[in-house]
């Protein structure tokens, strides 16, 4: 079984901070048996920050935790295109990330990360509502808007509240594996997995129930990765025509209908590879894959490891 290294979370709290944008990481990296994180909440000092909407915040922790943190969340905070953080805010960000700490934000977040000169010449993303200010704000920052949060190494940022979820279980993805983000995104009651490259809404003139049928297709075709899965076969399920699906479906996704079921297929083998002894072998019949030659190659291209290795890396302690 994969014993993980403790690892240590800051969320940052600025003035105006959403209170969705701060329970996200708070709440889904919380203390518990079957999460090896601790968390601390934190502002520019310790005692009472304004929040926004409403609401404001306790912490107990001033600058002092981003130097202790691996990860820090920014969340998204009141009017971030109008000034910057505070200079000692900027400086502790820029100090975290110099010492190894990987800085992530959620929606308007991002600002504060662009204020720092880390977001340069790399892509981000924000709120859509703030993706032309941020732009404007932070020319050599290549703003993406289509997105639902870009990783970047260790700076990564996400777009509205909700796709802080999407980013913190992919954060979860890549340090604790799929079943750990999987659980993570049942216990919130989450998708487990909606890609970075997903759009951050979806068009108005779609009709919603084209939209509900395309997601009842999406979770048919997860129960059954092991079998057949064609482009037809869905698009029958769908009750729409080929051409309709794999439209809509990248709409919807950021990838087209057969990328999306090979990485489907994917991660059903990483949480295989992470909770099983089944062979390579087995395990590339039961996902679909056929033979361990082919998920061998798709995680490379993927993932740029081995099925062997990736294995090691999730059952064995750090």
């Amino acid at each position: 079984m994969f014993v993980s290294r403790l690892r240590r979370v800051a969320v940052l709290v600025l003035e105006g901070a959403k209170p969705l944008d701060v329970g996200i990481p708070a709440q889904v990296f919380t203390t518990r048996a079957s999460m090896p994180y601790e968390v601390r909440v934190c502002g520019a000092s310790p005692g009472l920050v304004t929040g926004g909407d409403g609401l404001s915040y306790h912490v107990a922790h001033g600058l002092d935790a981003l130097g202790w943190a691996d990860i820090v969340f920014v969340p998204g905070y009141r009017h971030p295109d109008r000034e910057d953080p505070p200079p000692e805010v900027v400086a502790a960000l820029l100090a975290a990330h110099e010492r190894g700490a990987r800085l992530a934000a959620i929606s308007t977040g991002a600002f504060a990360l662009a204020a720092t000169g880390l977001l340069d010449g790399r892509r981000a993303t924000t709120h859509w509502h703030y993706t032309r200010a941020l732009a404007a704000r932070h020319p050599r920052v290549r703003v993406d808007e289509n997105v639902l949060f870009v990783d970047e190494g260790s700076v990564l940022t996400s777009a509205g509240a909700a796709s802080g979820i999407d980013l913190c279980l992919h954060v979860l993805r890549g340090d604790l594996g799929v079943a750990a983000s999987n659980h993570a995104a049942r216990r919130l009651v989450a998708a487990p997995y909606r890609s970075g490259g997903q759009a951050q809404y979806v068009p108005r003139s779609v009709p919603e129930p084209i939209g509900e049928r395309f997601a009842a297709t999406r979770e048919w075709a997860l129960g059954r990765l092991g079998e057949a899965l064609s482009l037809q076969s869905l698009a029958r399920h769908a009750a729409v025509s080929p051409r309709t699906f794999s439209r809509r479906f990248v709409e919807d996704t950021g990838y087209t209908p057969m990328q999306w079921i090979l990485r489907a297929r994917v991660d059903l083998a990483r949480e295989l590879l992470e909770r099983s002894e089944r062979s390579v072998e087995q395990i590339a019949a039961d996902v679909g894959l056929g033979t361990g030659a082919n998920l061998r190659l798709h995680f490379q291209q993927i993932l740029g490891t081995t099925p062997s290795e990736y294995r090691r890396t999730f059952t064995r302690g750090e």
